[in-house]
């Protein structure tokens, strides 16, 4: 069985990867598996955020934010990319 300690220690972890995921998911092309997982993280950091606060919420929320927006424009761009080929040929 974990303790509380060790419980925060993930949470918090758990938290700033999901800020560094993010920031990577705003890289070109390449960011949207770090895009992904950084969501991906977050969804398992918040269900420990319901029994025990967070001290470094901040850090995932700014993490969903970037990961959201790396992953609608680069999505977007690589749509756009894939009409134009299409309607090109």
């Amino acid at each position: 069985m974990t303790s509380v300690a060790e419980t925060k220690l993930k949470m918090l972890q758990g938290s700033l990867r999901c800020l560094v995921f993010g920031l990577l998911g705003l890289l070109p092309v390449l960011g949207l598996p770090f895009a992904f997982a950084a969501l991906w993280i977050s969804g398992r950091v918040r269900v420990a955020e319901r029994q025990m606060w967070n001290a470094a919420r901040p850090c995932r929320i700014w993490g969903v934010v970037c990961a959201a927006t790396g992953t609608i424009f680069w999505t977007g761009v690589i749509a756009l990319v894939v009409v134009r080929l299409v309607l090109a040929a």
